[in-house]
């Protein structure tokens, strides 16, 4: 996805499905027997965290909460919400437990993320505060989590690793500097990329293991820094299955209110930021101008403007542009679509993943998705059949598929449920935790033998 922490719009937590729930005791226990005892603490790492508005707060503190469920003494070290507009930042204490979660905020400065010189000394502030803290009182008894929020952030867990033993595993949501490179935030062969890409060597080296979420990440991994496969593991993220489950579209608020209700409705819900595209599907609404056909933005980010332009210019009479929906009503809304849109732009697959996959499986919701042809996306779509995908450009193919998906009612209900079976298999909170807690515990069975192994001084 989702992205995380960067220079590129993070996905807001409506487009993730990152919400907690709650669970049965039954399920509890059954999640219990299919992992290992818990081998040691946890301490989850990252910049931001709930009740900031960040996807990646709400999704570790769901990961957080059910490795809680688990019977994993789980901690987690953030500062102060501080990611989105001022009128978002709700006060908190600096220690709380939170769902069984002892959670620590550090102050730091909070100015604003839209402006580079301020998102650096955020980082900065968050950076020196966290590496002090992980140099004088991290516990070699504790397997860390590092997140890639901020981007370089596992950096830490190395440099403290030369001082200490200190047992670590680093998550990669968004590869950086490859991103960073894409959107041209930083030159390509420059310097900055050149001792970016020196610092990840080091990091994901002398880390116990690596967490990705696709297979295009893992490679991207193990091809640019000659880190072993079996050190890499593919697990992806999550959509609340409780909250976000199939509803009828003539049961939709929003769909009777914007008179969705009897067109064929295509939906994307999310942030529009830069690593998604988007001039395919203009292309094919362009085509279906004169067909019972609807397209509809639900979100906001750096392309929103240009998305309202385009579709003023091409007089896309059936193209409508809305904000965020309330959190409460992010069932209806999902649900007021016939198909949800799920796109990624060309090179990004591997340094980003589009975590709008998992909330469009979760409502059982037929997915349309635009991506180049070599694409993990393409592969779940066609192989389990929850959808249509298009090759990036076929904006006339595009528009001839939706005819078809308009034509057939029947397979597109067929579709949707069997992207809610998808989502049941892989990718629901309880399944991807349990992913996590062997990963955590293989890696503090790695630091008992690297302990072991240590010559025992007088």
């Amino acid at each position: 996805m989702s992205t995380t922490s960067t220079t590129i719009e993070e996905p807001n937590p409506i487009e993730s499905g990152a919400i907690a729930h709650s669970q049965t005791v039954e399920e509890n226990l059954e999640h219990r027997a299919k992992i290992p005892e818990p081998m040691a603490p946890i301490v989850i790492l990252n910049q931001y965290y709930v009740p900031d508005v960040a996807s990646t707060g709400y999704l570790l503190h769901e990961l957080a909460t059910e490795l809680v469920r688990l019977g994993y003494d789980v901690s987690a070290t953030t500062c102060r919400p501080s990611y989105g507009p001022k009128d978002s930042w709700v006060d908190c204490p600096l220690k709380e437990k939170l769902n069984g979660v002892n959670v620590r905020r550090m102050s730091t400065t909070r100015f604003r993320k839209d402006s580079y010189v301020g998102r650096g000394i955020n980082y900065m502030t968050f950076i020196v505060q966290l590496a002090l803290r992980m140099l004088f009182t991290s516990s070699p008894k504790k397997v860390y989590l590092y997140t890639t929020n901020p981007p370089f952030l596992g950096v830490i867990g190395a440099f403290v690793s030369l001082f200490r033993r200190h047992n670590y595993v680093v998550l990669l949501h968004d590869a950086y500097p490859q991103l960073a490179v894409w959107v041209g935030a930083i030159k390509a062969g420059g310097m900055i990329e050149k001792i970016w890409h020196k610092a990840n060597h080091f990091a994901y080296h002398r880390a116990m293991e690596t967490i990705v979420l696709c297979e295009a990440a893992k490679e991207l991994v193990c091809a640019e820094y000659g880190i072993a496969p079996e050190k890499v593991h593919v697990i992806p993220n999550w959509a609340d299955g409780s909250l976000l489950k199939p509803m009828p579209k003539s049961e939709s608020q929003f769909a009777a209110q914007e008179n969705l209700t009897e067109p064929f409705t295509l939906m994307y819900s999310g942030n529009l930021g830069l690593c998604y595209e988007y001039e395919t599907i203009l292309d094919a609404a362009e085509i279906l101008l004169d067909s019972n056909f609807r397209l509809v933005w639900v979100g906001s980010g750096g392309n929103k403007a240009w998305l309202t332009e385009q579709i003023k210019k091409r007089g896309l009479t059936n193209t409508t542009m809305h904000p965020y929906q309330p959190f409460d009503m992010l069932r209806d809304s999902l649900a007021a679509c016939d198909a949800s849109l799920v796109t990624i732009a060309q090179g990004v697959e591997g340094m980003s993943y589009p975590s709008k996959l998992y909330s469009s499986v979760a409502m059982g919701l037929p997915v349309i998705a635009i991506s180049e042809s070599k694409s993990e996306l393409r592969d779940i779509v066609e192989q389990r059949d929850i959808g249509r995908w298009f090759n990036l450009g076929d904006g006339e193919g595009m528009a001839n598929g939706i005819k078809e998906m308009m034509q057939d009612r029947d397979r597109c209900v067929q579709q949707g449920i069997n992207a809610r079976e998808l989502f049941e298999e892989r990718f629901t909170r309880a399944i991807s935790a349990q992913s996590y807690a062997k990963v955590l515990n293989r890696a503090a069975r790695k630091a008992k033998i690297k302990k072991g192994a240590e010559p025992k001084t007088a």
